[in-house]
């Protein structure tokens, strides 16, 4: 059970994943949902202040460089114009609905890195970060709870 809840825990950490994947994996591996939710949700919302860490240091030794320097500036033009109307207009509470909504290319690192890029508040972004995790947690446990509930109409009892 220990072995099951720490792959969940990493599996709430790790980019491709976060709490889409773990949540099912410790779900499926028969751990209750509850614990599932709470394991994934506070993993998943260590992805901001990781991330941050990450992406400062990572850049203050690649921008030294004058083509990463070039580049991510030019990158980071584009993405201010092309997203910064948007962040304009919903503010916070577009990241907040971005990492709610648990698709892929969505959720904590991904806001994590646009917050980043945009250079918007930390504060705002961390806790709107971690309210769109708790609220991505809570649509992958229904998905799931629902999904285990209807698995039962096809599966026939021997």
């Amino acid at each position: 059970m220990i072995k099951i809840i720490a792959i969940g825990a990493l599996l709430s950490i790790i980019p491709v994943s976060e709490l889409r994947g773990a949540i099912p994996f410790m779900y499926f591996n028969e751990i209750g949902i509850v614990q599932c939710f709470v394991v994934a949700v506070l993993f998943n919302m260590l992805v901001y202040p990781i991330g941050i860490v990450f992406l400062n240091t990572l850049h203050r030794m690649l921008d030294r460089w004058g083509l990463y320097h070039r580049i991510f500036e030019k990158t980071v033009a584009r993405a201010r114009k092309n997203v910064g109307v948007k962040i304009e207009k919903y503010g916070i509470l577009g990241l907040l609905v971005f990492v709610a909504i648990p698709l892929p290319v969505t959720g904590a690192w991904t806001g994590t890195l646009g917050a980043w890029v945009l250079g918007l508040d930390k504060k705002k972004s961390f806790l709107a970060i971690c309210l769109g995790v708790f609220i991505a947690g809570i649509v992958v446990s229904a998905v799931i709870l629902a999904g285990s509930g209807l698995s039962s109409l096809f599966v026939k009892s021997i």
